[in-house]
């Protein structure tokens, strides 16, 4: 049981660690050169954040584990976490503005599919995937905000 939360939760983090990783100061620089939207966070905030969602992601879906099994709630899951793995190299290693908003608008679609399906199984589980729906709610629209300051 203890093993199985520690693999989901540190799946999370690791997609976090991953991304982390992939972050050089050429990409930073990039980034810090962009004009950026209204409310944009400090930079810091984005790790200590995404590391809170990642317990919380990963918890929510061992919890839904314990409760069903491996099933279609789980691969919903999968398939948001694979999502956002899959933003930072788009973003910061590609400097693809356009496709990371892509990407991000499919999180947050994949993001709220988990949280209904986890949710109508088991409402705590639901509950943790909340912050997360907030979160990327509010990263798609930092996105969206890059993409239109900095059309060329």
């Amino acid at each position: 049981m203890v093993l199985a939360v520690v693999g989901f939760v540190g799946l999370c983090l690791l997609v976090g660690a991953t991304d982390a990783a992939l972050l050089r100061s050429s990409a930073l620089g990039w980034y810090l050169s962009l004009t950026h939207p209204p409310g944009t966070p400090p930079d810091w905030l984005f790790a200590a954040v995404w590391g809170a969602l990642y317990v919380a992601i990963g918890t929510a879906a061992w919890l839904v584990w314990r409760q069903v099994g491996a099933g279609a709630e789980l691969r919903l899951w999968g398939w948001q976490i694979a999502a956002n793995a899959l933003w930072t190299p788009v973003f910061f290693g590609l400097h693809q503005i356009t496709l990371a908003l892509a990407v991000s608008v499919v999180l947050v679609v994949l993001v709220a599919l988990t949280l209904r399906a986890f949710g109508r199984l088991l409402p705590a589980a639901g509950w943790l995937m909340l912050p997360c729906l907030a979160w990327t709610t509010y990263a798609a629209y930092l996105n969206a905000g890059l993409w239109w300051l900095n059309r060329v």
